[in-house]
């Protein structure tokens, strides 16, 4: 943000979130102290206390945004240790998945903004590379919706993206525990994204 924020700070004003759960953060999972998942927690009167306070700045400031960037990293723990103890505590039974190899984006199904994703995706490629469907054309269990692209209902889910109603709303996913990428070069992808999006909305969004 220090580094690429200050080539558009004369077109957007940014609010910035460094890390939602820094407890999940640093313990390399999803859950929060309190075995809640925060991603699915942005809703009214959350039980989660890092999106309950979020969302309350957020309202304090009584502003519109018209771009949402929710940066995300799944690792390996996701399949290790996250979803086999969210079956064990809901009762359920734990099927196995394939975390996607590669970035991709989730957009909301109800505005999905396609030329939008498109740019992002494109200028992602260029730094990374991009998940590629699986056999039935899903990523995570969903069809996609073009190249990269994930098309989910988030406020039905709670996720952050799905907040409020904002124009251009996505969530970018990165996995850094790919053999073909490093740390570095997920940071680049999260920063391409970014950047083609908000070169896309200057060059092509008119109020």
């Amino acid at each position: 943000a220090t580094e690429t924020a200050s080539k558009y700070e004369d077109k957007f004003n940014f609010l910035i979130f460094p890390c939602i759960s820094p407890w999940a953060f640093e313990t390399v999972n999803r859950w929060n102290p309190n075995a809640i998942d925060p991603n699915r927690h942005f809703i009214k009167n959350s039980p989660a206390e890092e999106c309950a306070q979020a969302m309350a700045y957020i309202e304090s400031l009584n502003k519109t945004f018209l771009v949402h960037f929710d940066l995300h990293e799944t690792t390996d723990s996701d399949e290790s240790e996250f979803s086999p103890a969210k079956a064990s505590r809901d009762g359920g039974e734990y099927v196995p998945d394939v975390i996607p190899d590669g970035f991709y984006l989730v957009a909301p199904s109800e505005d999905p903004q396609p030329e939008w994703h498109a740019a992002m995706i494109e200028s992602v490629r260029k730094v990374t590379h991009i998940a590629p469907p699986d056999s039935k054309g899903d990523i995570i269990g969903i069809p996609i919706s073009q190249e990269g692209v994930v098309p989910i209902n988030g406020r039905s889910i709670g996720l952050c993206a799905g907040l409020y109603d904002i124009k251009f709303a996505t969530t970018t996913e990165v996995y850094p525990d790919s053999p073909k990428v490093n740390d570095e070069n997920c940071n680049q992808a999260q920063v391409a994204c970014i950047a083609g999006g908000l070169d896309w909305i200057i060059a092509n969004y008119k109020q």
